[in-house]
């Protein structure tokens, strides 16, 4: 029996680039460096681009506050506008029918890096410290407690697919009966464990990051969360494939050959039923590290050619963690609703040494076509290709 059609019935998105679904695209189409003008000092004296929220997310409501995190308040924040239409889900279909799946990779740590230090230093816990605020499945059960949803409730932590990793996995909870919606996408944000872990892995670039640039040197880091609800119901964007893969090459740098991502890639086409053809355009994982960049070049030149437009929205945004599944499933959405190609923005200086992409470095280039491609490669070899289609 072929499996049920996933839609998505509301969305919404925030990042260094703006606060609301809106002012995000039309931050990301007209390809607003700002959201990089921001710097963050780190232990090694440098003080690296961030793309850091540059407006507040607000306190969480009163009843709520036993739940406060920076990473809750973005929850929260983007969790708001969708709030009446999970209200009426609950109401439709009863709450033990609407599940929670949120991608994360930091969740409360920035707190719990505060609270250490107090610790350290003065041998006591501050009297706010709650330890399950820093739990990785923290943000879904706080969207159970804030939306009434009683269904299947989880996180997903898988590093930079995490996000896209949640909203697959929602999609299954439909397709598999035992949800009728769910809310599902990722939130992550900045905290000096990964800004610093990072660097330590010689991985921060200390100037705005470069995709596929013979002179990139490394990712910024930023603040995002993209929330989702998944439905049966027709809408105008359906989850039309996916296709996940774990390679397990090496702890963080990726197969060269990019044989785990071509195999994500390729079920994701053959789960959609489409051909190579179809996809209108690709949003690159781009991260501006040499490895990452080298294999993905490689992997979507295989596949692809040459002439299928394709970009990386990291130099605008900064890379979201956990998030950048979901923010960039966000920004295919967008994508297909305005037949634009997201851009890219680097300094033109190809690499010799990578394969000729189509990147669509000019702002405004226009696509159409029903499918478009978003493409997220993690820690551990964990890999991740998710179609949306227009209807």
């Amino acid at each position: 029996m072929k499996n049920p059609a996933v839609y998505i019935a509301a969305s919404s998105a925030a990042n260094a680039l703006g606060a609301d679904w809106d002012s995000v695209a039309d931050a990301l189409f007209a390809g607003d460096p700002a959201g990089l003008d921001q710097t963050e000092a780190i232990a090694d004296g440098r003080t690296p681009p961030v793309g850091r929220l540059r407006f507040d997310p607000g306190a969480l409501p009163a009843a709520f506050a036993d739940w406060d995190s920076r990473n809750n308040r973005l929850v929260h924040h983007c969790l708001t506008p969708l709030l009446p239409v999970i209200a009426e889900a609950v109401s439709t279909f009863g709450a033990p029918r609407v599940g929670v799946v949120i991608g994360t990779s930091t969740s409360g740590m920035e707190s719990w890096e505060t609270a250490l230090v107090r610790r350290l230093t003065t041998d006591t816990w501050p009297n706010d410290f709650q330890f399950p605020r820093h739990e990785l499945g923290d943000p879904a059960a706080f969207v159970g407690a804030v939306t009434g949803a009683a269904g299947p409730c989880y996180g997903v932590s898988t590093a930079c697919t995490s996000g896209a990793k949640a909203i697959v996995a929602a999609a299954r909870l439909i397709q598999a009966d035992l949800c009728d919606v769910v809310v599902t996408g990722g939130v992550d944000t900045l905290c000096g464990l990964t800004l610093n872990g990072f660097s330590v892995l010689d991985s921060i670039s200390a100037v705005r990051c470069n995709p596929f640039s013979t002179n990139r040197d490394g990712i910024n880091i930023g603040d995002g969360g993209a929330l989702f609800v998944l439905a049966r119901t027709p809408s105008d964007i359906r989850i039309a494939g996916w296709g996940e893969s774990s390679d397990a090459h090496h702890l963080s740098a990726p197969d060269p050959e990019g044989r785990g991502a071509a195999f994500a890639i390729e079920q994701a086409l053959a789960h959609a039923g489409i051909a190579v053809s179809d996809i209108a355009y690709l949003n690159l994982h781009g991260t501006a590290t040499r490895l990452n960049d080298a294999m993905e070049a490689a992997v979507t030149h295989r596949l692809f050619g040459p002439d299928l437009p394709c970009s990386s929205t990291k130099a605008l945004t900064g890379h979201m963690l956990g998030a950048a599944g979901s923010c960039e499933a966000a920004f295919i959405s967008m994508a297909l609703s305005r037949r634009e190609a997201l851009p890219h923005l680097w300094d033109g200086e190809a690499d010799p040494t990578l394969p000729v992409l189509h990147l669509t470095d000019r702002v405004g280039e226009r696509v159409d076509g029903r499918y478009m491609m978003s493409c997220s490669y993690a820690f551990g070899g964990n890999n991740l290709a998710l179609i949306l289609a227009r209807e």
